[in-house]
């Protein structure tokens, strides 16, 4: 058994629950299997909480001296990347994901260890917040919790939760103005730095035209300017990548989406229970996309006793690893995507068993579609396309229909999410589709992709493979384009043409 820390208090036992499930998804993101992702996720769960613990002695002693530091969930994120730099280091860099050993290798990844002001912006305003300020900063915009749930988990009044919220925000991005400026730059740099500030204070400045393009060469001011722009809907982003680094904004999907799940979004008419909700009892039941497993996780002040409650399908993991390659034009051949891990995992201490292990392609994943500690300050989202238009008519009516909805969009790159319902049940799937403007997909969750020329073909996944009758298929990918980027056509379901719109 690992050397796992004791639960001392019911506080602390709400933590150990809540923040397993956060590191075991940052964890599976960084490794090439549900194994090897428990693995990481116990070593990195340990070492955080011991440095927690550490943290918060240190506090003591101190008397009432208040030490800068992270709040609990990004801090042990932050174990989780150290814990996978020393597997590199130690030469077991073979179990990670490929595309993390070459960002360890890089200067991005020294930059969250070397000098303190050299460090993202993002990592160094939100630890030198008070530590409840930046744990409601966190849960509400990263972890994507509900107000009245980040309310309660905080002591917080949940009817003034929400001013509360916008006034921490402004202090975030105080704190980021004053690390942008303490932060060692060229005159370039310094020169930008006050139009820099004035023009991300109002939601309708213009950017001017000198501004923009520097901010298009220099990743630091872009980075800069993510944390300092709070309207855009860019903050998440920008605290995710700047604190976590690598596959932050993987994670950010993750979070949302296992949120959603939570909270029962997609079935209708159910009762959405609240993920944070003390109440809840143990094997309530939630909806779980693509046939997942579901756990509960039973609690006690004395002992973390836990327990895997399969409701069927795959383990703990969560769609949305939306990276986009580097532009290298060819055809892509991407691994399945894998669904939200949508309950908190057993914690470490129970040492579950995995119940159906799987595993990534080993030839690696697509890079986030943004740099990483960027956010939409240098890559911001156009309005979604119009739907796409309908397939060529058949003789017999069509039995599926398609919804293509381009979620968003930047200057090379965008998201989109492809939706069938069938009338017909199904053992398995595959969803085919033209591209009209050249378009490339480069990486896919929830089905595995291929593309020769214009054509791409989805194939289900294994979690996934099952449909009922007039049930339906849904999948993601992110994807480049030039020029243009219409919506697609031709929309095929087992090669049988389906109706869009």
């Amino acid at each position: 058994m690992p050397d796992l820390p004791t639960p001392q208090d019911a506080t602390e036992a709400a933590l150990f629950s809540e923040a397993w499930d956060a590191v075991l998804s940052y964890a599976d993101l960084c490794t090439s299997g549900s194994l090897t992702a428990h693995e990481l996720a116990t070593e990195a769960f340990t070492l955080g909480m011991r440095e927690l613990r550490a943290a918060a002695s240190t506090h003591v002693r101190g008397a009432g001296r208040r030490t800068p530091r992270l709040p609990a969930i990004p801090a042990l994120l932050t174990a989780v990347r150290s814990t996978a730099a020393a597997w590199e280091a130690g030469g077991q860099g073979h179990k990670l994901d490929p595309d993390l050993r070459l960002w360890l290798n890089s200067g991005k990844a020294a930059r969250f260890s070397g000098p303190p002001l050299e460090r993202p912006v993002a990592l160094r305003a939100l630890r030198d917040l008070q530590e409840a300020d930046a744990s409601l900063l966190w849960l509400a915009e990263v972890e994507a919790l509900p107000l009245p749930t980040v309310a309660r988990r905080l002591g917080l009044d949940p009817a003034a939760v929400g001013e509360e919220l916008e006034q921490v925000r402004t202090l975030f991005r105080d704190r980021c103005r004053r690390a942008h400026l303490d932060t060692p730059m060229d005159a370039q740099c310094r020169s930008y730095a006050g139009l820099l500030d004035a023009v991300t204070r109002s939601p309708s400045a213009d950017t001017p035209d000198d501004l923009s393009r520097h901010l298009a060469t220099c990743e630091r001011c872009a980075e800069a300017a993510a944390c300092l722009r709070l309207h855009g809907g860019g903050l998440p982003a920008a605290l995710a990548g700047g604190v976590i680094g690598w596959g932050g904004l993987a994670y950010l999907e993750r979070r949302r989406r296992a949120a959603e799940v939570r909270l029962g979004a997609g079935r209708p008419g159910a009762a959405a229970p609240d993920p944070g909700d003390p109440e809840e009892k143990p094997g309530r039941s939630r909806v779980l996309r693509g046939g997942l497993l579901g756990a509960a996780v039973l609690l006690s002040a004395l002992a973390l006793g836990a327990s895997m409650m399969p409701f069927g399908g795959d383990d703990t993991a969560a769609a949305g690893d939306a990276r986009r390659a580097a532009a290298h034009p060819g055809v892509t051949h991407t691994t399945a995507g894998r669904s939200p891990a949508t309950s908190p995992a057993a914690p470490p201490s129970a040492a579950p068993s995995v119940t159906g292990t799987r595993t990534k392609d080993s030839g690696g994943r697509a890079p986030d579609p943004e740099p990483q500690g960027t956010s939409s300050a240098t890559h911001r989202p156009r309005p979604n396309k119009a739907p796409a238009t309908t397939a060529p008519a058949t003789t017999e009516a069509a039995t599926c229909r398609v919804a293509y909805h381009q979620d968003g969009e930047w200057s090379d790159g965008f998201q989109a999410t492809v939706t069938v319902t069938t009338e017909h049940a199904l053992a398995g799937w595959q969803v085919a589709w033209s591209f009209r403007d050249g378009q490339r997909v480069h990486q896919m969750w929830d089905a595995v992709a291929h593309q020769n020329g214009s054509r791409v073909t989805a194939t289900a996944a294994d979690y996934n493979r099952a449909v009922t009758a007039h049930g339906t298929l849904s999948f993601g990918f992110v994807g480049t384009w030039q020029g243009r980027n219409d919506p697609p056509y031709a929309f095929t379901l087992n090669g049988t043409p389906c109706t869009t719109g």
